[in-house]
């Protein structure tokens, strides 16, 4: 084979076996292999952590050498014997103890997103999500499709937690959000935005508006920033919204067609007040469409799981001066969501 086409094949290889580098990660956080090694204080041999997980020694050194390979985990050797701990990147996103943990966002991708991309081809034929083949549940409520049961809706909840304590910063500071007295989250689930906002903004007044079911789990199990922020129950389609000066949609627009963010985006510029805005937070994609990777995929994942896409800045300001709004303007922020803000 020549060097171009073992190139190429390698490349295909990458991505064909990719899919098994993401079992490896969701299996090493379901069987608790990070936090076992971030409470031993000191690094485990194999035989030590198959005896602390309760799993095979062959499956165990399997995995933790896989791990390393990974750069999950760093490997001391001496004295005829590999000792395993925790890589920095581990460390600070798969133990629960990290305030940057992302355990719950990853066992969400792996019980339901993952099910759901097995049928891919389907959903691409049929456009359309695929929970009733992942799952046997009816996809033409979203909501319920979604929140298939109390822990998979709290699994979800502590998953948005964890997205907004990496990004929650650097969205809510893109703009300087101060000239806006009362701040509403529309969507905003546990809270965690809206309590970084609050943080930001000490002047400010900040409150979360979302389903009953989502204020009552939010409520209910006292997730951080409950303190800080007032929940209000409600449903965005169809139910009065609290009067703001600015609105925060953060990967809210992304779930819904182009007629449903027109709808809701109406709603919310019949409300708000004079002078006031709208900020829209979202990964999102180059005006060709053509990137990035990571945006594409994630809206992929929108057609399996939701009825909506990701966007491009020309998209989203059609919709927003549709509904009204305008000075559309976006900052990048460096990282996967970026942020964008309008005026009525």
């Amino acid at each position: 084979m020549d060097p171009a086409a073992d190139s190429a094949y390698e490349l295909l290889s990458q991505y064909s076996h990719s899919f098994m580098v993401s079992q490896v990660l969701f299996a090493a956080c379901e069987l608790g292999l990070f936090d076992l090694l971030a409470e031993a204080g000191e690094p485990l041999s194999s035989a030590a952590v198959a005896t602390g997980l309760g799993t095979s020694p062959h499956g165990t050194e399997l995995l933790l050498d896989t791990c390393a390979s990974l750069e999950l985990l760093t490997v001391e050797t001496g004295a005829g014997r590999a000792l395993y701990r925790n890589s920095g990147l581990a460390s600070s996103f798969l133990t629960r103890t990290s305030p940057t943990s992302q355990l719950h966002m990853l066992r969400y991708l792996s019980n339901t997103t993952y099910p759901c991309w097995a049928h891919l081809a389907a959903a691409v034929r049929e456009g359309r999500p695929q929970y009733s083949r992942a799952f046997g549940v009816p996809s033409q409520d979203l909501f319920a499709a979604i929140y298939r049961s109390e822990a998979e809706q709290l699994c979800f909840m502590r998953g948005l937690q964890e997205v907004w304590a990496v990004h929650g910063r650097a969205v809510m500071t893109a703009f300087d959000l101060s000239s806006f007295p009362v701040i509403c989250d529309l969507g905003g689930g546990p809270g965690a935005l809206a309590a970084t906002c609050a943080s930001l903004y000490p002047a400010c007044t900040v409150l979360v508006f979302d389903m009953p079911e989502v204020v009552l789990a939010a409520r209910e199990h006292c997730f951080p920033g409950r303190g800080q922020v007032s929940f209000h129950e409600g449903d965005f389609f169809k139910d009065p919204l609290p009067a703001a000066d600015l609105y925060v949609l953060a990967r809210v627009l992304h779930d819904w067609t182009d007629d449903r963010c027109s709808h809701l985006l109406a709603r919310i510029h019949h409300t708000c007040k004079p002078g006031g805005g709208i900020l829209v937070v979202e990964s999102v994609l180059r005006e060709d469409g053509r990137g990035p990777l990571t945006t594409q995929l994630y809206s992929l994942n929108m057609l399996v799981q939701t009825e909506g896409r990701e966007r491009t800045p020309a998209e989203y300001c059609r919709l927003l001066s549709s509904a009204g709004f305008q000075d559309f303007r976006m900052k990048k922020t460096g990282c996967t969501y970026d942020a964008m803000l309008a005026r009525k």
